[in-house]
């Protein structure tokens, strides 16, 4: 395996705004691969930061996710976030064969309704908000709770069991050593109630996600109740974490920024292709996710990558690289159509995409719709940013209008 010796140490705990953290900007400068040691975990790691060099590890079957179960490898929570059964960490076919069965769930037929719920939740925060009068946080009324509300109504969680699944969920994000063991139970908690809720809808099924998963085949292959119990966890866990920062801080960009302002007013109902730009640019996370492990020698970008060795990829530099985003620093909310690497690449890109880009589409649409005076109750440096855990976004966002 590479050696350790001479890796920089990487807390990766930059949180001001929505600036792009300096550290991986200076790595990313100094090459698209480089040697990093993170807080968590024995081993250091290679971090790819280049486009290219990103969709080729996770599209490149000498790369395994499955390789890092029961390992302590690099990381930036005290805990590991992935259960070993979760599809973000199985390698194809296997993977391949859960994608197949839980994208039947994601179809047209099944998010267009999702949609219609999304948009009655909205609409009722919305509502809330309105009647609480000017000024009033956006995250506490419509990032949280819609989210939140969302994959719980469309996994058909109990109201009584939410406020539980969601601290829970909450402690499995902390980047707090202290919180460790905190983080372990909250796994294992998360685990044992997933399984009890398969077990209820196998016995009475219903229009709930977590029932059109029991009911996805290919052919005669479905998926057991241990496999739907973790893909349900997962999408509790993804299916609210992506939307829920995100919201909060494309309003923010809207409201510091405004002639992105003016521009997403002009598309009315049309927000995709904003949208989209919008994500590309936002440092939706500290640092990186979930490694892989080398399963043999591979030379990339004119380094060795040996056999066991860790490597990272950051979907934020990427989405930075200037040899695929021209002027990437810049928010081009015309820029023509170029896929985006917030939701993952390859294999183990995030099977709620759908789900999560129809909450923000919503979110965004509906609440410019309803407050068309819409503005920062307070100057943008007094907005409170998250330093807890491994998510970027405020936690408070105070408007008016």
């Amino acid at each position: 395996m590479t050696s350790d010796s001479e890796a920089p140490t990487c807390p990766f705990d930059f949180s001001e705004g929505l600036e792009f953290d300096p550290s991986l900007a200076e790595l990313m400068a100094r090459d698209s691969i480089t040697r990093i040691r993170l807080p968590y975990g024995k081993s250091d790691a290679w971090l790819v930061t280049g486009f290219d060099e990103v969709r080729q590890v996770t599209t490149d079957q000498r790369f395994s996710r499955a390789a890092i179960v029961g390992s302590d490898y690099p990381r930036m929570t005290p805990e590991p976030i992935v259960s070993p059964e979760s599809i973000n960490v199985i390698d194809p076919p296997d993977s391949s064969r859960l994608r197949r069965l839980a994208s039947q769930a994601f179809t047209l037929r099944h998010v267009e309704p999702m949609r219609q719920k999304i948009t009655l939740l909205a609409d009722g925060l919305l509502d809330e908000m309105a009647a609480q009068g000017s000024p009033a946080d956006l995250v506490r009324h419509l990032s949280d709770p819609l989210p939140q509300r969302t994959i719980f109504d469309v996994l058909d969680v109990a109201q009584d069991d939410r406020p539980r699944v969601q601290q829970y969920c909450h402690q499995l994000l902390s980047t707090d050593t202290a919180s460790r063991q905190a983080a372990a139970t909250a796994k294992a908690e998360l685990r044992a109630y997933f399984g009890e809720l398969v077990g209820q809808r196998r016995r009475s099924p219903g229009d709930d996600l977590i029932s059109a998963l029991a009911a996805a085949k290919d052919g005669e292959d479905a998926l057991n109740d241990e496999e739907l119990a973790v893909m349900a966890l997962t999408l509790t866990l993804s299916g609210q974490d992506t939307a829920t920062v995100e919201i909060s801080n494309i309003v923010y960009l809207l409201l510091t920024r405004p002639e992105l302002m003016a521009y997403v007013r002009s598309r009315g109902e049309d927000l995709s292709d904003p949208l989209n730009e919008l994500l590309r640019f936002i440092p939706f996370r500290k640092g990186v996710g979930i490694p892989r492990v080398a399963l043999e020698d591979v030379a990339m970008g004119g380094k060795l990558i040996q056999a066991g060795d860790y490597v990272h990829v950051s979907y934020l530099t990427a989405n930075r690289d200037p040899e695929h985003f021209p002027d990437p620093d810049v928010i081009d909310l015309a820029r023509p159509p170029v896929s985006h690497m917030t939701f993952g690449w390859g294999g183990h890109r995030c099977i709620g995409a759908p789900l999560a880009m129809a909450e923000l589409e919503v979110a965004i649409g509906r609440l410019l719709q309803r407050f068309p005076e819409l503005r920062l109750a307070v100057p943008p440096e007094d907005v409170p940013w998250d330093t807890e855990t491994i998510r970027r976004f405020p936690i408070e966002l105070p408007v008016a209008w």
